[in-house]
């Protein structure tokens, strides 16, 4: 489905990705690994549109993305949930949920239900009572389980991850995980991960990609996320 090819992206005269390569099969959960600062961010705007690459190109489908606005890739399926529970925080959950699902296109893979905003609270139905309550005032948690259900409201294809368990309490982390788990497993959803628990990772992925200093150093099956040089590029 998505295919990263020898992309190179800088911000101003420094450079953060260098040849960066990889692929994500249609039904597929590949997770991209690398410590703090190693670009894995700077990847995932690059697949959604935030930025654009110096050189290298960006495909979904076998069609280049390249010059295609953010709004136009999620027409053709692409959700992004940013890093750090990014939502409207003077809307309610609602009205959260209901500004995707009244700009949704309504492509892409449906999960099961009859409608978006339903389908997005049957994964997430802690958010149910908190449907009236300003995002501002949510823990946490809550915010990223809002961020990522108003994702699921625009029927993706492709969901884009940036580390959802990042600051989130460790109930809410294995909740995440389940969701992420289902969405994969049982929806059959595309997911390209970016997480910092090799664990966890292990436990989702089915492939994986290794980021160090911008480059790809290792790629490979989940399985091989126990091989000890892989835990090592993971904790220096």
């Amino acid at each position: 489905m998505l295919e990263v090819s020898d992309v190179d992206v800088h911000y101003g005269r420094s450079q953060v990705l260098f040849g960066v390569s990889l692929d994500v099969p249609a039904g597929s959960l590949v997770c991209v690994l690398g410590r703090n600062g190693v670009g894995k961010t700077t990847l995932l705007k690059t697949v959604v549109g935030l930025l654009r690459p110096t050189s290298g190109s960006v495909l979904l489908d076998g069609v280049d993305l390249a010059g295609t606005p953010v709004h136009r890739r999620v027409r053709a399926g692409i959700a992004h949930v940013p890093q750090g529970h990014v939502v409207f925080p003077q809307l309610t959950v609602a009205e959260n949920l209901r500004v995707v699902a009244e700009a949704a296109p309504g492509k892409g893979a449906r999960p099961k239900g009859a409608g978006a905003v339903d389908d997005a609270l049957s994964v997430f139905p802690a958010l149910v009572p908190l449907l009236r309550r300003r995002a501002g005032v949510l823990s946490g948690g809550q915010r990223q389980q809002l961020a990522i259900a108003r994702a699921l409201v625009a029927r993706p294809r492709l969901l884009v991850l940036d580390e959802p368990t990042e600051g989130v309490q460790p109930s809410v982390v294995d909740e995440i995980e389940a969701v992420v788990r289902r969405l994969h497993r049982e929806v059959g959803l595309t997911v390209l991960l970016v997480e910092q628990h090799v664990d966890l990772a292990a436990r989702l992925a089915d492939r994986f990609v290794l980021l160090d200093a911008g480059e790809v150093v290792r790629s490979g099956d989940a399985a091989d996320l126990r091989d000890e040089e892989v835990r090592r590029l993971l904790s220096v």
